[in-house]
Parts: structure tokens; C-alpha cells; sequence
């Protein structure tokens, strides 16, 4: 076999291997290594599974993963998600879908502590389900708008697709942190216009609150202000240059344990645990980005990356074309891949187009990310839905799929106005760091 048919193959046997369930990790390890050693032998295999294992374990960027996952554990346990919540449901629950709306305002603020879409849907279903269920919304609309609302984790800053879109690319951390916000933003603002929408054709899938006393609502509004002051805290240091990406994820940790501590909100035995869930996936994150590495390597031996680059760009269109043209492939892939799986496997032919067609790879990693968050609720993977599906049982998946569908619209009309409007990604960080 040739190289080019050993990469094909390789690819071929990825994809089969993650049909089957076997971990991203795994897969991309077994496939890397066999790949590596066939087309470079044993030794050199070996060597690079030996030095890219300590090349990333031993990264000093890479502590702002475990750090902010353990931010939004500890955020968690102290409670800090569910003050946000009824903070939002007492403003706007009294309004038609007003539950549905909080529910995703909750997720907003409950993604800029975690960085993770999976902690964001299983946390806030389980605090909004049963209320949601309570308040008589219907099951399409309340666990549609869980698992919506917790894609927002992997854009909205601290996110750890940025942070995995950073380390695969080289790019500056710091800089997709802040390209996130206002996307992030705009998307929260998209979903709760989808489920106004929704409510106002149908009424009876969310129906109106009792209305919070003002006096309520000073109350709850009060109970949030700790986590949007931490919130400002980090993203707002990284903006004004106080502190790096890494340095503001160990001072949300300081600032949410230092909460907890003050008010009595953790213990030691809640700690142990937010650090041992902290662990866990950090440890999936770094599996993935190991493996990455030898992948990246395999797929370059093989000249496939060369192959696909050359045929997307033989169409000869213009710019926007062959970013559409990538989109949509990111946009099917992801009803079949995980997304750190998709990303691993497709930036390696991806960028390098982006960047000979002069793609700002800040803005491409934000349309990235966002396709990335598509697939979390596209069928028939759907991540997200799943995880809403594990809190909730008894209620069919097919009842979520049909809940999601109004937020996956508002997610594509996100992603045509930043393709359309770079500058919704980009004025940011070219404010804090020059163009």
C-alpha cells in the first residue's frame, strides 16, 4: 500500500472504531501509533507516543483546563448556579416561556464558570427540569432549552474548545477567550427570542409564572451578584491585561472556594469531590490532545492533509465559498462525532486552507467552535440531548430532538451573521490586543 492509502485507510478505521464507542482517546491513539509505525517504523512510533506524552502533560498552558473545570465544580457545590437561576426566573418567569428563558440565561452564566456544554446541560437540568415540569411546560420545550442552553458552555469564555482550538493551532488563548463574549452573547439573545417565539405560536409549551414582588426579585438579584462579580473578575482581568488565561482561571478558583469558605456553602468533603470530578475530565481533555499528536504526525506522513487541502481549493472558489464550503462540512460531521474528536481530526486540513486564504484564525476558530456546539445537539449523537436524557428518563428522545429544533435554527442564524459580520468575533480582542 502506498501512504496515501495507509492515511485513507487509517481514517477509515477511526471512524469504524468510533462507531463502535470505543473512547475518542483510544481511538485516535490506536490508529496514530499503528499508522506511525507502518509508515516510519516501530521506533519512531514509540518515541513519539513517549515524547508528545510529556510534551503535553508537562505544558504550562494546559493548567487552565483543570483549573476552570474546577472552578465551575466548586461554583456548583456552593450553589452559585442556582442563585443566577432564580435570580432570572424572577425577573422573567411571570412572561409566556419565561422558565425556558431563565433556564438559558442560567446556562449563559453557569458556562462562563465551567468552560464545559455537558457540565452546563446535566447541572441545569437538574435544577430546572422538575420546575419546569412543576409549572406545566411542556417536555419538548423544557428539555429542548436544557440542552440549547448548555452548548453555550463551549463558547461562551472560560471554554475548553477554545482552550483545545488554541493548543491544535498555536493560537493565543487570551484572545479566543474574548472573541467568545459577544458571539456567546448573541446566542443566549438568539434563544430566548426562539423561545418567545415558540411560546407565542403555542402558549400551552410554556406557560406563564406566578409574578415575583419587587421586593423578591432584590433578593434573588442579590443572591447572583457573587457570581457575576467573579465572572467580571476573570474575563474582565484577562481584557484590561491584569492577568494571562491561566492566571485568571487560578483566581476564579481562589475567588469561588474563598466564597464558599466565607459563607459556609462547601465542605471538605464537597471539595474532595469537585476536585475528584475535576480530575476526570481533565484527564479525558488531556487523553485527547496526547492522542491528537499522534494523529496530526500520521495524517502528515501520509500527505492527506496535502491531498484535501489541494482538492478543496481545485474548486477555485472565492474565499467565502470555501469557508462555507468547511462549515458545512463541520456541520455534518457533527451529527456523527464527538467534538473534540471532529476538531482533532479536521483542523490539521482545515487551517492550513484557512490561513492560505487568509482567514483570521481567531475568527475561524469561533465559527469552529460554534459548528462544534451544533453537533452536541444534532441527531442522531447529540451529546447534549443525551445528557438531558439521563436526568429526565421517561421523556422520549425524540420529544428533546423536536425541543432543540427552534435553538439549532437560531444557532445557524448565529453562525450566518458572524460569517457575515466578522467583526461580532473580532472586535475584542483587536481592541485589547491590536489587529
Amino acid at each position: 500500500m502506498s501512504e496515501t492509502q495507509i492515511g485513507f485507510a487509517g481514517l477509515a478505521v477511526l471512524f469504524v472504531l468510533l462507531a463502535m464507542r470505543i473512547p475518542v482517546a483510544f481511538a485516535m491513539f490506536a490508529v496514530g501509533f499503528a499508522g506511525i509505525w507502518l509508515l516510519n517504523g516501530l521506533s519512531a512510533a514509540t518515541s513519539l507516543l513517549a515524547s508528545e506524552a510529556f510534551t503535553m502533560a508537562s505544558s504550562p498552558e494546559l493548567v487552565i483546563i483543570p483549573l476552570f473545570i474546577l472552578m465551575g465544580n466548586i461554583a456548583h457545590q456552593t450553589g452559585l448556579n442556582r442563585q443566577l437561576y432564580d435570580a432570572a426566573y424572577a425577573m422573567i418567569g411571570h412572561f409566556r416561556g419565561g422558565l425556558a428563558a431563565a433556564t438559558l440565561v442560567g446556562c449563559g452564566g453557569f458556562a462562563a464558570l465551567s468552560g464545559s456544554s455537558v457540565a452546563s446541560a446535566l447541572t441545569m437540568g437538574k435544577v430546572s427540569l422538575g420546575e419546569m415540569k412543576r409549572f406545566g411546560y411542556s417536555d419538548s420545550l423544557s428539555t429542548g432549552s436544557v440542552a440549547a442552553g448548555g452548548t453555550l458552555g463551549i463558547l461562551i469564555p472560560p471554554s475548553t474548545g477554545f482552550v483545545v482550538y488554541a493548543i491544535l493551532t498555536e493560537q493565543s488563548i487570551g484572545r479566543l477567550f474574548l472573541a467568545g463574549i459577544l458571539p456567546g452573547l448573541l446566542l443566549l439573545g438568539l434563544f430566548v427570542c426562539a423561545t418567545v417565539i415558540v411560546c407565542s405560536i403555542n402558549p400551552a409549551l410554556g406557560p406563564a409564572g406566578p409574578r415575583a414582588t419587587w421586593g423578591q426579585r432584590a433578593r434573588v438579584a442579590a443572591g447572583a451578584l457573587p457570581m457575576i462579580a467573579i465572572v467580571l473578575l476573570t474575563i474582565g482581568g484577562i481584557y484590561f491585561g491584569l492577568f494571562s488565561p491561566v492566571e485568571a482561571s487560578a483566581v476564579g478558583v481562589a475567588a469561588v472556594l474563598i466564597y464558599g469558605v466565607i459563607l459556609r456553602r462547601i465542605s471538605a468533603s464537597q471539595l474532595w469531590k469537585s476536585a475528584i470530578d475535576s480530575v476526570r475530565t481533565s484527564a479525558t481533555v488531556m487523553l485527547i490532545l496526547i492522542a491528537a499528536h499522534l494523529v496530526n504526525p500520521f495524517l502528515a506522513l501520509s500527505h492527506i492533509t496535502d491531498i484535501i487541502g489541494g482538492f478543496v481549493l481545485g474548486f477555485d472558489l472565492p474565499v467565502l465559498g470555501v469557508l462555507c464550503l468547511m462549515l458545512v462540512v463541520y456541520l455534518v460531521l457533527g451529527c456523527f462525532l464527538e467534538g473534540f474528536a471532529m476538531m482533532v481530526l479536521t483542523l490539521p486540513i482545515f487551517f492550513p486552507i484557512a490561513l492560505e486564504l487568509g482567514i483570521d484564525p481567531i475568527w475561524f476558530g469561533v465559527l469552529v467552535v460554534l459548528t462544534l456546539e451544533m453537533g452536541l445537539i444534532s441527531p442522531p449523537v447529540g451529546l447534549n440531548v443525551f445528557i438531558v436524557k439521563s436526568v429526565v428518563p421517561q421523556v422520549p428522545i425524540g420529544q428533546i430532538f423536536i425541543g432543540v429544533t427552534p435553538y439549532w435554527i437560531a444557532m445557524l442564524l448565529c453562525l450566518a451573521l458572524l460569517v457575515l459580520v466578522p467583526q461580532l468575533a473580532l472586535l475584542l480582542p483587536n481592541t485589547m490586543f491590536g489587529s
